[in-house]
């Protein structure tokens, strides 16, 4: 059993962008799909994907089929790394602000700019999830998930 998944995706995000890694690949749920929407709506990653493994003898073994279902077992997401065109990271930092032991809430007052702009958080709020931009704008707070810049 693992006690905060949301961690281990920042961890496997963070390691495959240390390594440069084109793809990396997480065990899916509703919460890791919609923080790859908002990575992928401010540009941090190139794309994802959700899909699931199927045996397929005839091509000789496991092949990912993408569209999975999210109520299916052994369903995958793949997220798509971003690099610059030399080769530079974009994701710079990726951190996890509240943990199952510590809960880090933000009112709509006190969301904050991440470097002036240049990075966000990703707040959990009653609108769904979303970037400490969209959550300003729409005048909600809500659980600080991570800050990336």
């Amino acid at each position: 059993m693992m006690t905060d998944p949301i961690a281990d995706m920042l961890t496997r995000i963070r390691n495959a962008n240390a390594v440069e890694k084109p793809v990396v690949e997480i065990a899916a749920t509703k919460l890791k799909v919609a923080i790859a929407k908002v990575l992928k709506d401010e540009g941090f990653i190139a794309d994802y994907s959700v899909g699931k493994y199927v045996f397929d003898e005839a091509a000789g073994g496991n092949l990912f089929k993408e569209g999975a279902d999210l109520s299916e077992a052994k369903v995958i997401l793949r997220v798509y790394m971003k690099y610059g065109p030399e080769g530079e990271k974009v994701i710079r930092h990726i951190r996890r602000s509240s943990r199952p032991g510590r809960r880090y809430y933000q009112g709509k007052d006190e969301i904050k700019k991440i470097l002036d702009g240049l990075g966000i958080s990703i707040l959990s709020t009653s609108r769904g999830v979303l970037s400490n931009r969209q959550a300003r704008k729409l005048g909600v707070g809500g659980e600080v998930l991570c800050v990336v810049w």
